[in-house]
């Protein structure tokens, strides 16, 4: 429900769309009424043939008041559905600028078809928000009040009964529908973002499921949640069917009810028979607004479970504003880690791990799979927040600083890159955007990328680049970038032996006056780092230059021997 009302809050900021949409809702419903009533009372005037002229008054009457309507029901959709779009677009910002500073760590949180079933549907299915759930109620008791207290003056008997059709068709109804939805055991958002991220998956994982002969088993289980999809949304459009048949039936009572009490007001003369047309047929038009009441418990409960989905990614986290410190505006750089802990839910990554890079100093950090040397990079570039500790940059903390702030005075190059359909040209200038062709060919040429021309087609991921290829076109992003820190994961590893000297020769000239950290599962070509970080098990168990630690014969020394054996086998 906080989550409604945090919609709700939204919804409001365009109170004057809401005033007009409420304000023509309300007059269309009573000139509707009062159209009905009217054509009513002619009928029965007729019936008595007064003189011409009253008849044309009336006719008259009767053209202005179906006029007044059809403008007033104009306006009523003109600003409900310009306020229903600018709500959708607020929501939208809204929704981003709570996610943004979130990113990337909701992406290791949530499948990537959930989230966007949760982006796109939970957003979009909040459109009914304004239009099901949020005004009709006025209207509908706005209009139904009038017209009870309007009808009291000409019969108590049948101004009671439609009150008590109102309770029935406002309140009990919905309430009965709303009791049966909270019975569902699985709603169609849920199964709706489950169904999303399956599809995602098998047409990511499609090749590999092929290859391992398993697509007729993914395909049976797609088959299968999409059954119990279309079975869930069958159910809430039987339940909205059956409130809505519910709604008709007591409708179509109360005016058999208003009918044969008009009846007995007129024989026993408490009723001029004159006024009798008027009011059923004021009974059969004002149930038209009880129709909205009957799905209303139906929108009600998709906006909450929507809203639910959607906030559910920010969970309880609130928005911090971090102030933009100058930190970086200084050279050199020193980098220093405190104390450093992460973890992944209960999983410990990093276990107390301080180490310091000094300005325009050059380190490697090494390890065996899973020891956390990526976690650590993730931290230094603020892609996650540490669990406890501090890093430091210029004796700034860096929890004090924007990550834009950062990333545009670092280098950096991750394990996986991505790279978006287009040409090479395009993914090479996200890197600077004023780079002349002539610099992105100097960059092209110091990664070996000689066989390709600048406006060489990249399909979607890369798909069409091998392993070593995205590694070089990532390197040659980060030469064209004049960073003051160089943050580098395993940017070789895919690389030939040749190849990767050669890179590494253009990048130790490129990066010679700043702060270089490197990441590499690979112990060849560390001579010429200033110092080496080797990390086991989350924690720090070496660290000085590679002759000290080979010196030392330590840990360091052993992973050399055994890298030295298996290349030498």
């Amino acid at each position: 429900m906080r989550n409604l009302l945090t919609i709700s809050t939204i919804v409001l900021k365009e109170k004057k769309d809401i005033v007009y949409t409420t304000i023509f809702g309300i007059l269309a419903g009573l000139i509707g009424i009062s159209l009905f009533g009217a054509s009513g009372y002619v009928i029965s005037k007729a019936a008595l043939i007064p003189p011409l002229y009253t008849l044309t008054v009336m006719l008259a009457l009767l053209k202005l008041f179906g006029i007044a309507k059809a403008v007033t029901k104009y306006a009523e959709r003109y600003y409900s559905h310009r306020a229903t779009f600018t709500i959708l677009g607020n929501l939208r910002v809204r929704f981003f600028e709570k996610l943004e500073p979130l990113m990337p760590s909701v992406l290791h949180q949530y499948r990537s078809g959930d989230l966007l079933a949760r982006i796109v549907g939970d957003v979009e299915n909040l459109q009914n928000f304004f239009l099901r759930v949020f005004y009709p109620p006025i209207v509908f008791f706005f209009v139904f009040i009038s017209t009870i207290f309007f009808t009291l003056f000409y019969s108590v008997w049948i101004s009671m009964t439609l009150a008590i059709g109102m309770l029935l068709t406002g309140v009990v109804v919905p309430m009965l529908a709303a009791w049966r939805q909270q019975r569902l055991k699985a709603s169609t958002q849920e199964l709706r973002s489950e169904l999303s991220a399956e599809t995602t998956e098998f047409l990511y994982g499609f090749r590999d499921l092929k290859v391992h002969q398993k697509v007729g088993e993914k395909q049976g289980k797609l088959t299968e949640l999409s059954k119990l999809y279309l079975s869930a949304q069958a159910r809430k459009q039987e339940a909205e069917n059956a409130s809505q048949s519910w709604s008709l039936v007591i409708s179509m009572f109360v005016c058999w009810a208003v009918t044969l009490f008009g009846v007995y007001d007129v024989t026993r003369g408490e009723l001029d028979g004159l006024f009798l047309a008027m009011l059923i047929m004021i009974g059969l038009n004002v149930f038209e607004y009880a129709v909205p009441m009957a799905a209303f418990p139906t929108h009600f409960e998709d906006s909450r479970r929507s809203s639910a989905q959607l906030f559910s990614i920010m969970g309880n986290q609130k928005e911090v504003k971090k102030p933009v410190s100058a930190v970086l505006q200084d050279e050199p750089m020193d980098v220093e880690v405190r104390n450093l802990s992460f973890a992944y839910g209960n999983r410990n990554v990093l276990d107390d791990v301080s180490v310091t890079f000094s300005a325009g100093s050059k380190t490697a950090i090494v390890g065996p799979s899973g020891s956390g040397k990526s976690t650590l990079f993730q931290l230094l570039v603020k892609l996650y927040e540490p669990t406890s500790g501090t890093i430091s940059i210029n004796q700034e903390f860096l929890t004090n600083v924007e990550q834009e702030d950062l990333w545009s005075y670092t280098n950096v190059v991750m394990q996986e890159n991505h790279f978006f359909y287009g040409t090479v040209r395009d993914n090479l200038l996200l890197a600077n955007d004023n780079a002349s062709d002539i610099e992105l060919k100097a960059a092209l040429q110091a990664v070996e990328l000689h066989a390709h021309e600048l406006d060489d087609r990249i399909l979607e991921k890369g798909e069409n680049l091998s392993g070593g290829e995205r590694q070089k076109l990532a390197m040659a992003r980060a030469f064209l970038k004049k960073g003051r820190i160089w943050l580098l994961d395993e940017p070789f590893s895919s690389m030939d032996l040749l190849t990767e000297q050669k890179v590494i020769a253009e990048l130790t000239q490129k990066a010679k006056d700043a702060t270089l950290i490197f990441i590499s599962h690979r112990l060849a070509g560390l001579e010429r780092m200033d110092q080496i970080i080797v990390m086991d098990e989350g924690r720090v168990v070496e660290v000085g230059s590679f002759s000290e630690l080979m010196s030392k014969k330590g840990y360091f020394y052993h992973l050399k021997q055994v890298e030295k054996s298996i290349l030498f086998s």
